[in-house]
C-alpha cells in the first residue's frame, strides 16, 4: 500500500512539473543566444534531464495511442507532438540556449580560425 502511494505522488509530481515547464518557457520574453555559464549548468542539470523524461514519456504515450491515431490518420502529427518536439528541444539546441535548432556558430568559428591561420 505504501509503495503505491509513493508511486502516485511521484507520478503526480512529474505530471505537475511537465505541465508547468511549457508555461515557464512561454513566459520568457527575450531570447538570449549567448547564455552565461549558469544558464548552461542549469540547462545541463535540470532542463536536459526533464526533456529526456518528456521525450521518453511522449514515446510511451505515442506508442499506446498508436492504434487510435492510425485509425484516425494522425499518427505523424501525434509523433511530431509527443516525441519529435520534446526530442528536438532536448537534443537540437546549444547548451543554455532557449531556441531550438542549429545556429552554425561552431562552423563559423572554425571557418574564421582557418582563415586567420592562412
Amino acid at each position: 500500500m505504501k509503495k503505491t502511494i509513493g508511486a502516485r505522488r511521484a507520478v503526480t509530481a512529474l505530471l505537475i512539473a511537465c505541465m508547468m515547464l511549457p508555461q515557464a518557457l512561454w513566459a520568457q520574453s527575450a531570447i538570449d543566444e549567448s547564455p552565461n555559464e549558469w544558464a548552461m549548468v542549469g540547462d545541463l542539470l535540470v532542463a536536459r534531464p526533464i526533456g529526456l523524461v518528456l521525450t521518453a514519456g511522449g514515446a510511451a504515450v505515442w506508442l499506446v495511442s498508436l492504434p487510435f491515431t492510425l485509425l484516425a490518420g494522425h499518427a505523424g502529427e501525434a509523433a511530431e507532438t509527443l516525441v519529435l518536439g520534446p526530442g528536438e528541444a532536448t537534443f537540437m539546441r546549444c547548451l543554455g540556449c532557449r531556441v531550438t535548432g542549429y545556429t552554425g556558430k561552431d562552423v563559423d568559428a572554425i571557418r574564421e580560425a582557418r582563415e586567420a591561420e592562412d
